[in-house]
């Protein structure tokens, strides 16, 4: 009916489909959970089946469909092992349904799978993740039934349970003649719209009566003549079971779409059908229907999601009144969470998921503002929460779980229900999840986005035998109840494998006799391996030490069991397992843990300290050298000490004279000023301080400075933070107000002669430091490093620029040169060209542009201060000679490229014509006689500024007086192969896309820019994208300034801020430093070549990447691309042939 109606919109509106891996359990793969508390089965979601799983259990939970389907046996049905045969007819639609229906009654599983049912259907994967109308699987799966029953003692038990009968009359008002037709019904569809409720629904359709009469006349067969007759509706028949189908999908004709009624629609949950039936001379009992089902539909006309309340008449689940929790108390919330679980625990990770789910919000949205994170607000409610597991799950402290069942509840059989309160047994089953619900949580479906959408009701008449009360054995067939037992052994099996390997841990056993203790830490004699011994947790210590017995059969006397941990320093002992009636569980023994077996006492006659306090630290002990000999930095060695032992044990240890100095490395960013900044004396209080106090870790460096070493080699800063010069070290601090020629430079250049400073960061130079500044003016700041090269430094007048030979970079000689700024660009060349060793006049400069590739060549006649060149900027010296300036004085009508101008005449004009007006009457001109164009719309104006092109007159019907132009004007005019209308805020840019992996350009191509909303480097940046077929982060933009003949590189993205506004706004290139304008030429480079190509390959084949002849076609505007639906696909179930 409405095909795949529901599938477009599943993410926004709540749905979401369940992994395909998830489909059937492989033998690898973890047992279901067992059922909750509820004791009732879920059906799993196969991605878009929870249509299928609504419907599936209704009709499970029909007792007597149940029954009728039970009752068929393999006599009639045949078996699954033959379904293969091609001789043996078996009928696999009802075998599969009966096999299903077996594992919701007695399997225990917290959720069935569907997959062989669908299987038999004939789906495939992409079928089962597809959603479906409800209404329309009730019709087509009622259908394959009774198909699949034909010549069987069940073909006509869906026809008695649910089909029913309507006869329609129209009676002529002239003769009384009575015309009747009888329908039969499957479930009643109602309009909902306009209605209040189902009741006025159904008065509707079988009371009120249609009227043909003025010119829509009925013609009488009696009469046979055209009359005034009335048409009425009446249910002749009524089934055992009434379905219901509420019409909240229709179709809108004006606005040709679909929409979804969510209007209110109530419906009773007793309903008599006396005033709508033909006969109403029965009991009043044989009219009154009971609701036990109700299919609600959540989300909107193209997704959403499908659950059902349904009424458990026989009573199998357990039922408790729902607790009403307080959802602004977080306590009462994440209680509720937990004691419904089946486990009675939740995984910590999984918790604030479990929250979302049921109260629709986040933990950070709703609570954390005022209790903090959630895992801090469970170790703050200790008295109602606690930790199990190593942290890993959450439980109530009232009711604990084990530590034997904490994955999966193992039972052997399935919980029988108590006895029920009168009224209740609502369940909401959604997909794998059952929770119970109130009969009045049925009232807030009656209308909104999530409402009721099918409704099936029982006869009152209908009446289970008592035996059939909460027992889900019967009238199961044997062969399926013995189905049902073997799987639920295999599942036991399985969870107690499950649960043993889960409490297995892997040991690791480190013997006494194997180390020895060196340095404050046990260190292992030989290279002999640990053992490794696996062992489940729950037992005690008492048998842990007991197994070790039985492995050392060399073991005398008594055996202690100490967690041990490997350091960097060695191993290291902390608590010793006493209780030998703790499990391992609770003694806190993870996988991987380490246990040393010794006496408790000593390892190799040394005594052995153990705890937290006396882990060792391993630290770097150096002593300096004061060698002269190049390379020569001082002796190193790693060493281990107790953490409880103080500086004074270390001197001691360490065999060092009480006059001796210890230093700890100031690593960069601690203390004062940060940076890399040399060693801090301990002063004579912390000697006798602990290395934990001090807070020394491992890898700490410990700087011993003997009597004899302390001379000039190494002074004080002040502070208590010294600066230690040792050669070849030299460890140098300054300060943000020294210059760094006196006393810095002079004292260095008692050292090296010749020498300048130059600053390095990641072993590339940067430009040279002048001397005459101070370290701060000179940009020097924490964490610089500075390199001391041979050569003078430049002064505060002067540049110092790299220079190189050839077109490329990297192919001719390199250098450098200091150069005054006042200098001209000739000056300078003559003085590289004599560094280099070239002679001759045939040599230009030119400069290395943004993207480090030889730019526009360098007028001779400008100075270098006028480029604004920077210290370390490269210069190419290239070979040939400058042309001469050219002065031009027009510019021709039909091309953009500098040549010769020529101007073609004057016109005369009033100011109150158009801008069409006058192009029209400048292709008059006799100098323009053989321009020919269809309209003015194929000529662009531009106005001069200075013999420059300036910017071009737009709108062909504004005035020339609104365009500001004056007598004498010089306007400039260009031949256009289109027709063309620039808008006001449209800018027409020059782009020169640069050839990939060459140092060449495409010829330039005309691009017009919309800035009217986005003037921001982003919007150009789109435009050329989707021009050019590209992704706009691979693109490199430049704006090329002919003045200088240098390019200013367009940044990716900028942000200002606005003093007043305090708003940032995106930067925009028509102000500010770029004001781009009419003419400009914007360079663009692509990032990745790879994706140059495969974008030009797939869009021109057969091209070349020769630069003229690649032309680039692309959309001016703009295309959205709009997300099609998938095509409608009708639904249906394969049955076979048993006629």
């Amino acid at each position: 009916m409405f095909g795949s109606l529901f599938e477009e919109e599943e993410e926004g509106e709540g749905f979401s489909p369940a992994p395909s891996g998830a489909r059937m359990l492989k033998g690898g793969e973890e047992p279901p959970p067992p059922r909750g508390r509820v004791n009732l089965s879920g059906i799993k979601n196969q991605g878009g089946t929870c249509y299928l799983n609504s419907l599936l259990q209704t009709l499970f939970f029909t007792p007597e469909f149940r029954e009728e389907l039970f009752s068929l046996g393999p006599e009639e049905l045949g078996c699954l092992e033959d379904k293969d045969k091609p001789e043996a007819k078996v009928r696999v639609i009802p075998l599969e349904l009966q096999r299903l229906f077996a594992r919701l009654l007695l399997v225990d599983q917290q959720s069935a799978s569907t997959a062989d049912l669908t299987d038999s259907f004939g789906w495939n994967n992409s079928e089962e993740s597809r959603q479906h109308d409800v209404q329309e699987l009730n019709r087509i799966l009622f259908s394959a039934l009774e198909h699949s029953l034909v010549d069987t003692s069940g073909s006509t038990f869906i026809h008695r349970l649910y089909h029913g009968t309507t006869v329609n009359s129209i009676v002529c008002m002239e003769c009384g003649n009575v015309s009747q037709r009888q329908e039969d019904f499957l479930d009643l569809t109602v309009c909902v719209r306009g209605v209040c409720g189902l009741e006025g629904a159904l008065w509707d359709m079988f009371v009120e009566k249609e009227m043909f009469e003025g010119s829509n006349l009925y013609r009488c067969g009696q009469c046979d003549l055209l009359v005034t007759a009335a048409k009425s509706a009446k249910l002749r028949k009524l089934p055992p079971f009434l379905t219901v189908s509420l019409l909240r999908f229709n179709f809108d004709f004006a606005k040709c779409e679909r929409y979804k009624e969510t209007g209110r629609c109530a419906f009773p949950l007793v309903i008599s059908l006396r005033p709508f039936c033909e006969q109403m001379d029965g009991e009043d009992s044989d009219y009154s229907y009971q609701l036990f089902s109700v299919i609600i539909h959540k989300g909107g006309c193209y997704g959403g999601h499908y659950h059902v309340y349904i009424k458990d008449v026989d009573h199998l689940g357990l039922w408790e009144p729902p607790v009403r929790e307080n959802k602004d108390d977080p306590l009462s919330v994440l209680s509720s969470i937990i004691s419904q679980d089946a486990n009675k625990s939740v995984l910590l990770d999984q918790l604030g998921q479990r929250l979302m789910d049921k109260i629709g919000s986040s933990w950070s949205k709703k609570y954390r503002k005022h209790y903090g994170p959630i895992g801090k607000f469970i170790q703050n409610h200790s008295d109602v929460f606690v930790l199990a597991h190593n942290g890993t799950r959450v439980a109530l402290k009232a009711n604990p779980p084990s530590p034997v069942t904490h994955l999966l509840g193992v039972r052997s059989s399935i919980r029988l229900s108590p006895s029920p309160k009168q009224g209740s047994h609502w369940f909401d089953l959604n997909d794998s999840t059952v929770t119970c619900i109130h009969e009045k949580d049925i009232e807030k479906m009656f209308q909104g986005r999530e409402s009721a959408y099918m409704l099936f009701y029982r006869k009152t008449t209908l009446r289970r035998p008592t035996e059939a009360r909460r027992n889900p054995e019967y009238k199961v067939p044997p062969h399926l109840f013995q189905m049902a037992e073997e799987e639920n052994r295999s599942l036991q099996q399985r969870r107690e494998e499950l649960e043993a390997s889960s409490n297995r841990v892997e040991l690791v056993l480190h013997l006494a006799p194997r180390y020895k203790l060196e340095n404050g830490a046990l260190q292992p004699i030989s290279v002999e391996q640990n053992e490794t011994l696996s062992f489940d947790r729950r037992k005690t210590v008492g048998d842990l030490r007991m197994t070790i017995y039985q492995m050392q059969d060399f073991w005398e006397g008594d055996m202690s069991l100490t967690v041990a941990k490997s350091l960097p320093s060695g191993l290291h002992l902390y608590n010793t397992l006493t209780d030998d009636e703790v499990s391992l569980y609770s003694a806190g023994i993870l996988t991987g843990t380490g246990l040393f077996v010794w006496n408790g006492k000593e390892v190799c006659g040394a005594a052995v300290q153990t705890g937290a306090e006396w882990e060792p630290v391993l630290l770097t002990v150096v002593r300096p050298s004061l060698g002269e000999e190049k390379g020569e930095a001082g002796n190193q060695e790693s060493r281990g000490f107790a953490g409880k032992v103080t500086l004074d044990e270390l001197r001691e240890a360490l065999g060092e004279p009480q006059e001796s100095l210890l230093c700890q490395e100031k690593r960069g960013g601690e203390g004062e000023g940060g940076g890399r900044s040399g060693w801090r004396v301990f002063c004579p209080e912390d000697m006798q301080k602990t290395l934990k106090e001090l807070a020394l870790k491992d890898g700490d460096s410990l700087l011993v400075l003997e009597p004899h070493a302390r001379d000039n080699r190494w002074a004080g800063v002040g502070g208590g933070v010294y600066e230690v010069v040792f050669f070849p070290f030299l460890i140098l601090r300054f300060c943000n107000s020294v210059s760094l020629c006196p006393p810095v430079c002079l004292s260095l250049s008692l050292l090296f002669e010749n020498c300048y400073l130059m600053c390095v960061c990641v072993c590339v130079l940067f430009p040279t430091v002048c001397e005459e500044l101070s370290v701060r003016d000179a940009g020097i700041r924490l964490m610089t490093s500075l390199s001391l090269c041979l050569g003078m430094a430049p002064k505060n007048t002067q540049l110092f620029l790299y220079y190189t030979v050839g077109t490329a970079p990297s192919s001719g000689l390199e250098g450098d040169i200091i150069v005054e700024q006042s200098c001209t660009v000739k000056q300078c060349l003559k003085a590289m060209l004599a560094l280099a060793g070239l002679e001759g006049d045939s040599w230009h400069l030119r400069r290395m542009d943004w993207c480090e590739e030889v730019g526009e060549a360098l007028m001779d006649e400008v100075s270098l201060s006028e480029l604004k060149l920077n210290h370390g900027d490269t210069l190419v010296i290239t070979e040939g000679r400058l042309p001469s300036k050219v002065h031009a004085s027009s510019f021709p009508y039909t091309s953009l490229a500098m040549a010769e101008l020529r101007t073609v005449g004057q016109v005369e004009i009033s100011e109150e014509a158009t801008l069409e007006d006058l192009k029209t009457q400048i292709l008059t001109l006799p100098a323009l006689q053989f321009v020919c164009v269809p309209s003015p719309a194929f000529v662009r104006l531009w106005q001069l500024e200075g013999h420059r092109l300036g910017h071009i007159l737009r709108g062909q019907q504004v005035t020339l007086r609104k365009l500001k132009l004056s007598s004498g004007m010089e306007l400039c005019v260009q031949q256009l192969l289109g027709e063309e209308d620039i808008g006001p805020k449209e800018v027409l840019l020059r782009v020169q896309m640069g050839v990939p992996g060459k140092r060449e350009y495409y010829p330039p191509q005309d691009l017009i820019w919309d800035a009217s909303r986005d003037p921001s480097p982003r919007s150009l940046r789109s435009a050329l994208s989707l021009r050019y077929g590209l992704s706009p982060d691979s693109l490199l933009l430049a704006k090329h300034k002919p003045l200088t003949h240098t390019w200013e590189t367009i940044s990716n993205w900028s942000q200002q801020v606005s003093k007043r506004k305090k708003k940032k706004k995106a930067e925009s290139l028509l102000g500010a430093p770029f004001h781009l304008k009419d003419g400009d030429i914007i360079g663009v480079k692509v990032t990745s070549k790879s994706l140059w190509f495969n974008m030009f390959y797939h869009s021109q084949p057969g091209a070349t990447a020769e630069p003229g002849n690649i032309q680039f076609k692309g959309p001016e505007k703009k295309i959205v691309p709009i997300k099609a639906r998938k095509p409608e696909v009708a639904l249906s179930i394969n049955v076979g042939v048993f006629r």
